[in-house]
């Protein structure tokens, strides 16, 4: 049971790896409800300072497209179910296709994902913002809670029955519905091969951003940041990476000793005007090795004694012309031999 089980974790470490950073980012998704501070009142000053910049963009689509949604019914219930499950739903399927068709594109993908998702959420803690739907005097109507007998989710979120206290509801600016769509139609476009599957890459966001505004759950200006957000995390996502590799690389990689060598002692530079040393003779083109026998003439030969400096001249002249050592045979008579 135990080699069945660390063959099991062996074979899909890179798997779980890639679960366990996704459910720690949802948590996080989830759990910066306890880190607002200033309750609604922050989250509605908050609110309309962003329709005061929409005010002075003179861009205000979310009162005309909630009373679209509000009105028509077959509008208003698909778009609640839309965004109640493709949030969820297409990424988490784009992420698996990815990992598993794409590879080589999958580890960027998910690095982009992950670094807007932080930023969004740091953006979640200090300027919780909230929705149209929850503004007191905003004259919005929320369509999700209009049409709750008709789906799985509360009337006063968007989250399953009974489950409403586990969101934050102040989690409006940015808006990761809208980046995340625009992530999972980059992501279509870029790899899939059938042109009418890459034309529903494109249209997914534009789609996401008109349900977002038309349900009042979300402001232009936040769908507009959510997607500037997505692309500045694709464009940090390569150095990122190519830093975490570095430092991981340096991690993994043992320090290399180095053996300090003591310098050479440097030799002592001639004094200036001294001679130079002659340069050594060249060696004779042909040595002659071993010992040299000089001939020596009959006459110096019997003499003996007497001409031994004619002997040394002579000596001095063979040993300069051939390069060797001199044998001189021996002086006078030559001792014979006993008989026996």
């Amino acid at each position: 049971m135990v080699v069945s089980i660390r063959s099991f974790l062996s074979r899909y470490r890179a798997h779980l790896a890639e679960i366990g950073l996704i459910l720690l980012l949802y948590v996080a998704y989830d759990g910066t409800r306890f880190l607002i501070r200033g309750g609604t009142d922050a989250a509605e000053l908050d609110a309309h300072t962003v329709q005061r910049v929409e005010d002075w963009l003179r861009l205000r689509p979310e009162h005309w497209l909630n009373d679209l949604f509000t009105a028509h019914f077959w509008l208003g219930v698909p778009a609640d179910y839309l965004y109640a499950t493709l949030h969820y739903v297409v990424t988490g399927a784009v992420l698996i296709w990815l990992w598993r068709a794409h590879r080589p594109a999958y580890r960027h993908g998910r690095t982009q994902l992950a670094l807007a998702t932080v930023t969004g959420l740091a953006g979640f803690i200090f300027f919780p913002t909230a929705p149209p739907r929850l503004l007191s005097d905003g004259g919005y109507i929320d369509v999700m809670s209009q049409h709750a007998a008709v789906g799985w989710w509360a009337d006063n979120a968007s989250a399953p029955r009974g489950l409403g206290s586990l969101t934050n509801e102040f989690a409006a600016m940015p808006s990761l519905h809208v980046g995340w769509a625009v992530w999972c139609g980059l992501m279509v476009f870029r790899h899939a091969r059938p042109h009418w599957v890459r034309a529903l890459g494109a249209a997914y966001p534009v789609v996401i951003m008109l349900v977002v505004m038309g349900t009042a759950n979300h402001y232009l200006l936040d769908g507009i940041v959510g997607t500037a957000l997505m692309l500045l995390a694709g464009w940090v996502a390569t150095p990122y990476l190519r830093g975490f590799d570095a430092a991981a690389s340096s991690l993994r990689t043992p320090p290399t000793r180095v053996t300090r060598r003591a310098p050479a002692t440097p030799l002592p530079a001639p004094a200036f005007g001294a001679p130079r040393p002659a340069p050594a003779p060249a060696p004779a083109a042909a040595a002659v090795l071993g010992p040299v026998p000089i001939p020596v003439p009959a006459s110096l030969a019997a003499t003996g004694p007497a001409h031994i400096p004619a002997l040394a001249d002579l000596a001095a002249a063979g040993l300069r012309s051939a390069g060797g050592m001199i044998l001189i045979p021996p002086l006078g008579p030559q001792p014979q031999p006993r008989s026996a």
